[in-house]
């Protein structure tokens, strides 16, 4: 139990600073040590209650701390000053990307050598103290640096309660020296997100929505990211079955709404959605989009038909509506009450049900038959149960897991709106650690991605975890070359089966396989299913083998790139 219930002496910022990561339910934090962060490494391993692990390098342990609150809520990385906190940049920006409250933790120099005008080492050369808190400002929610005791409870609760309320990430140096400082008492914090809404603006917003969607012939739901990040869930849920319409999810949605539901009609995405979908979202007269990303990628290179006349958008913040903006009204809080005010209306249901076909059963194919991706794609879908969860890497891993379909219970991720390459990995590392293996993680990564990150598999060893991984070995970047190809997206083969044996040097227990058959990885399956450990199959496929929907998509994208200028 958190001493932060009651008052009385922390011993220093490292042990306060631990409780106050254990009061927002945070049982493990990344890290790479380095010589401004030891002894507040020392500080925090004091508490009990909070497990350690180490990264091969920051990226990959920021990429963790991702996937690590997309279970939990929270996660934290804690790094050294500058060479640590660089390296950690591109995965706290996706996180800022993507709504994750990452907490870094940096140590940093001495707090008197600023006013000394020292060099210091792990700096560019030049006196400027402030430049890693500078980039961090602009993809973080609050970046704070305590140099001195005084600032350390103002600035340690403004930057925590800016990730819990905003859904960000903050960041946090502390000078190395005042890491062991006494801490003078402080009143206990609560560490919770509150919102609240304008009640004028969130009355009126629910009688303008309501009166629209009331009005329609034939309206219709589709989720969307936002509605997790912004506790809204559960409302947007209440809110279908109230409706009785039917309902879409964006695809970086998927998994945020029931596909066993009766009212669910598949992946809204443009010219690539589930088979019947983009015909009845499009062609309703009215429909609500709940915590959508409009960007180039969820829209197919700007190619939807969605009409703004048509369109009610409601954001974690305000509701948009015939261009007017209720600002001020809360995603959860308007879900909820619009609820109340829904006429049901199934016409966009029946609409699905008269032109759904039912999807094409499992190929029954000889074992000999070489893989492809829908080879694999269907074994994985065979094994998904309650108890699993489904992580997929950027690539055409993306529109093979929309092709997935989730039982109840089943967990899903990607990173949709940053979408960089080597994420998966490092984010399969904080996610079953999340988990706590009450689910086993199924990952599908491209061979490409998975060069940009591979040594946190020895970590997922090292920590015992059982994650099964489906390397998809198509010697390049597939997703790049159905965008634009070219030379650069052919990469050098590696023996991936063979890495899992380098990384268990002897001690670990990580299981691997290739495969190329069909029957080869029907076997292989069932061993790594058995296996109590990491196990990895290598799926050699061939460099052409993808998704028509990524051969859809990536030529619309590749034409939006590729407009001329305008002005």
């Amino acid at each position: 139990m958190s001493n932060l219930n009651q008052f009385g002496t922390y011993s220093n910022i490292g042990t306060y600073l631990a409780e106050l990561l254990q009061t927002i339910k945070i049982e493990h934090y990344f890290t790479v040590p380095g010589d401004y962060n030891l002894v507040l490494l020392d500080q925090m391993l004091k508490n009990p209650n909070l497990q350690m692990i180490n990264c091969c390098n920051e990226l990959n342990a920021g990429y963790a701390a991702d996937g690590y609150a997309r279970s939990k809520g929270v996660s934290a990385v804690v790094v050294t000053f500058t060479v640590g906190g660089l390296s950690l940049v591109n995965a706290i920006a996706g996180a800022y990307a993507e709504d994750l409250p990452v907490i870094v933790i940096s140590g940093g120099p001495n707090s008197n050598d600023r006013a000394q005008h020292h060099l210091i080492h792990h700096s560019t050369a030049s006196y400027d103290f402030n430049q890693s808190y500078r980039i961090f400002r602009e993809i973080t929610a609050e970046a704070v640096v305590i140099r001195h005791i005084e600032d350390a409870h103002r600035l340690l609760h403004r930057a925590l309660e800016a990730a819990i309320q905003k859904r960000k990430p903050v960041y946090i140096e502390i000078a190395s020296n005042l890491v062991t400082v006494p801490l003078p008492k402080s009143v206990p914090l609560q560490l919770k997100r509150h919102v609240e809404s304008n009640p004028v603006a969130l009355e009126a917003a629910v009688a303008a929505v309501a009166a629209k969607l009331n009005q329609a012939v034939k309206p219709a739901l589709v989720a969307g990211v936002k509605l997790r990040a912004f506790e809204a869930i559960d409302a947007f849920h209440k809110l279908a079955d109230r409706s009785e319409y039917a309902v879409a999810v964006m695809p970086n949605a998927k998994g945020m709404f029931p596909e066993t539901h009766p009212q669910y009609i598949g992946c809204y995405w443009g010219q690539v959605s589930s088979p019947g979908c983009a015909e009845i979202i499009e062609s309703c007269d009215a429909y609500l989009f709940a915590g959508p990303i409009f960007n180039d990628y969820t829209t197919v290179g700007w190619s939807v038909l969605i009409a703004s006349e048509k369109l009610i958008e409601v954001q974690p913040d305000r509701v948009i509506l015939n261009g007017q903006e209720y600002a001020q009204v809360y995603m959860q809080e308007f879900l909820a009450a619009l609820a109340e005010s829904i006429q049901p209306n199934d016409t966009s249901f029946k609409a699905f049900k008269r032109i759904h076909e039912s999807p094409l059963p499992a190929q029954v194919l000889p074992n000999e038959a070489p893989l492809t991706t829908r080879t694999i794609r269907e074994q994985v879908q065979s094994i998904l149960t309650s108890d699993s969860a489904l992580l997929v890497e950027t690539g055409d891993s993306w529109f093979n897991g929309q092709k997935i379909t989730l039982p109840d219970g089943c967990l899903y991720e990607f990173q949709m709106q940053y979408g960089s390459i080597g994420w998966a990995t490092g984010a399969l590392l904080g996610y079953a650690l999340a988990l706590n293996q009450q689910k086993r993680v199924i990952a599908l990564i491209g061979d490409g991605s998975f060069q940009l990150t591979a040594q946190e598999v020895s970590t997922m060893i090292r920590y015992g975890l059982n994650p099964i991984i489906f390397l998809i070995n198509n010697r390049g970047y597939t997703i790049e070359v159905e965008i634009h190809d070219g030379p650069y997206n052919n990469i050098k083969n590696w023996d991936y089966a063979g890495l899992v044996q380098v990384f268990n040097a002897g001690e670990g227990k990580g299981w691997s396989r290739r495969v190329q058959t069909v029957g080869e990885l029907t076997e292989a399956i069932e061993q790594a299913q058995a296996h109590q450990g990491l196990a990895l199959i290598e799926c050699i496929i061939d460099r052409d083998d993808c998704t028509k929907e990524l051969l859809e998509w990536g030529s619309r994208v590749a034409a939006a790139n590729s407009r001329p200028p305008q002005i």
